[in-house]
């Protein structure tokens, strides 16, 4: 059997920084801010949320850059956890991450699809089946663009993150001009620690993703150098878009508008734009949700490859196609992940709760690992290398913050996150059941499933 191919850097600094572009901006943006409205009480503390969300994000993407810059390889994300940790921890995770990204990349994928159809079918004709087509379509044009090779889908991303921020700052930019909607004023109303942190949690599903750059770190030229600089390029983009949009928002439908418009950037467009409007977001809402599953169908699969080094996969993720650089096999396997849950998937808040309860203790871990990075010495004098600003008062507050919203989550909806728990802990038979079926190697030591 011939060597799998190798993975070689083909990404630039502004090809990563659109990734984590899209990343970020998925379909929280025009859902998020109706449950944000509605925890926050008040206009003040609603725009306090999401400044404070954008801050918090950007320390996380330093504490992001600097573990990718010390461990620029492909899969970083399991790789890290596994190297400071263990290999089990880090399997539990990517296995549970793995199969929330592809249900979660199903599910914005079926959220674009309903906004499309709205533009392009008429009404009799939108049901269920119809949008469960479109979704399906979208997933696997997507997954054949990128079988083309990583930079056929770095170009695809490259073009669906600059439509998706120009229509984002044309949309606020036609708010901030407008006045404010016929729409009642919010009732003042104190706000709460409690609904403080509901808010908070909200917000960061909607700043969440970026952090899963990570694992293109063997994709990137010159990693040490320009990872960090498409994080904080990536994520200066979000932070400010974002607050121009809630500023849009608050502004044409106040507070009391905002909370009861669960699809505010319709509502915002049909006030703003008139009867054409809805088509416009439409378009926007598309591309947002076209860019997050193609993002994804760009990052996961590299965590199956270092998943397969450790041999806790089959060899068979280990294949690179060596002219493409496309991971068939892996790709093929994720589009299965996409395609099964979205029979079932559930509603946007239930999603939400899901994701966040164990993306925030997944990534307090992994955000913990700099600690150790830093004491191992790993990677500590690399050529350019960048260390973050604020260690380690920053990182320490980065990782408080994750656990503070996982304890909500826990708090509030208490169901889900014991589900996502238990997903976890599927991982370990499966782990065990992987080591023995490809061999038991050291702790660190890449095995090879016949």
């Amino acid at each position: 059997m011939p060597e799998p191919g190798r993975i070689q850097p083909r990404l630039r600094v502004f090809d990563t920084a659109m990734v984590v572009v899209s990343l970020v901006i998925g379909i929280g943006i025009f859902r998020a801010p109706a449950l944000v409205a509605r925890a926050a009480g008040s206009e003040s503390a609603f725009l306090g949320v999401w400044a404070l969300g954008g801050l918090v994000s950007l320390i996380g993407a330093l504490t992001y850059a600097e573990i990718g810059a010390r461990m620029p390889r492909a899969g970083g994300y399991y790789r890290v956890v596994a190297e400071c940790y263990h290999p089990l921890l880090a399997f539990m995770l990517n296995w549970s991450q793995a199969l929330l990204q592809g249900a979660g990349a199903a599910g914005v994928a079926f959220i674009g699809a309903e906004y499309l159809n709205l533009m392009l079918l008429p009404a009799e004709q939108r049901g269920p089946q119809a949008t469960l087509i479109g979704a399906c379509a979208l997933m696997v044009a997507l997954v054949v663009l990128n079988l083309l090779g990583v930079r056929a889908g770095a170009r695809t991303q490259n073009v669906l993150s600059m439509a998706k921020l120009v229509l984002l700052a044309g949309l606020a930019l036609a708010g901030l001009l407008a006045g404010r909607g016929a729409l009642p004023a919010a009732t003042p109303s104190s706000a709460t620690i409690s609904g403080f942190l509901s808010a908070a949690v909200a917000v960061f599903y909607a700043y969440g993703g970026y952090q899963c750059t990570m694992n293109l770190g063997g994709d990137v030229c010159d990693a040490r150098r320009n990872l960090p600089r498409a994080l904080c390029l990536g994520m200066g983009l979000v932070t400010g878009v974002y607050l121009l949009i809630n500023l849009a928002y608050l502004k044409v439908l106040g507070l009391a508008g905002l909370s009861e418009a669960p699809l505010v950037a319709a509502e915002l467009a049909r006030q703003v734009l008139g009867p054409h409007g809805a088509d416009f977001v439409s378009a926007a809402i598309f591309l947002s949700a076209a860019g997050f599953v193609n993002a994804t169908i760009v990052h996961v699969p590299r965590s199956y490859y270092a998943m397969a080094e450790d041999g806790t996969l089959p060899a068979l993720f280990l294949r690179v196609n060596p002219r493409t650089q496309a991971q068939e096999p892996a790709l093929l396997f994720f589009v299965l992940t996409m395609l099964g849950p979205a029979l079932m998937l559930g509603s946007f808040e239930k999603l939400l709760h899901y994701v966040m309860f164990s993306d925030a203790l997944a990534l307090a871990l992994l955000a913990s690992a700099l600690f150790v990075l830093r004491r191992r010495r790993v990677g500590d004098e690399p050529a350019g290398g960048f260390r973050m600003p604020g260690y380690p008062v920053l990182p320490a507050l980065f990782v408080l913050c994750l656990l503070a919203l996982a304890g909500e989550v826990l708090r509030s909806e208490t169901r889900l996150a014991l589900a996502g728990l238990g997903v976890m802990l599927v991982g370990i038979p499966l782990f065990w059941m992987m080591r023995r079926v490809c061999g038991r190697p050291g702790p660190f030591t890449p095995a090879r499933c016949p």
